[in-house]
């Protein structure tokens, strides 16, 4: 009984330590301005930029292989901190900032084909076959994959309801600050 402990946990050792090793030396290393813009963007993994995800996104806008206006999601605010980061110019006057937005189902014409669920990159769309879909609105990023594929045109994207819940003390601007001092 001791033997057969005593030889797993060597090998346990053996092998743990060949994974250390090998873990040091195979290492790949990433550039360090690819996390930083992947961070950045909103990391919905929706494709509507024309890559699989954020990071392969981030990937070619490092290379300089896509334009910061690239991240239809993100909107003017994700174009500027991008531009900054990169330290490039921007034209945004072809960029709709339209605000957050989240989908929202109409239910009097969802016939429950699934075809809304099967596209949702954060499985924020619920329901089951032939029954009416609904959508958490936590867990939606905005991305609107799921209204290019709905037969019925029952989603359709809406701004974010301001509720208790989401509801923040605007910012201080200049001019405020201005007349309080």
């Amino acid at each position: 009984m001791l033997m057969s402990v005593g030889s797993l946990a060597a090998m346990g050792v053996a092998l743990g330590s060949v994974l250390g090793v090998a873990s040091r030396y195979l290492a790949v290393e990433e550039d360090p301005i690819e996390a930083e813009l992947q961070a950045m963007l909103p990391g919905s993994q929706c494709g509507q930029c024309g890559y699989v995800g954020c990071a392969q996104a981030a990937a070619a806008l490092a290379k300089g292989e896509a334009p910061v206006t690239l991240c239809p999601p993100g909107g003017k605010a994700t174009a500027e901190a991008l531009a900054a980061k990169l330290g490039v110019k921007v034209d945004l006057s072809a960029v709709a900032d339209t605000g957050p937005r989240i989908a929202e189902v109409t239910e009097e014409i969802c016939i429950g084909c699934c075809r809304c669920m099967k596209v949702c990159p954060t499985d924020a769309i619920i329901g089951a076959a032939k029954q009416i879909h609904n959508v958490i609105r936590e867990a939606c990023t905005g991305c609107s994959s799921c209204v290019d594929v709905c037969p019925t045109e029952a989603l359709g994207m809406a701004p974010i309801p301001v509720t208790l819940q989401h509801w923040t003390w605007p910012k201080p601007t200049l001019a405020a600050a201005a007349v309080h001092a």
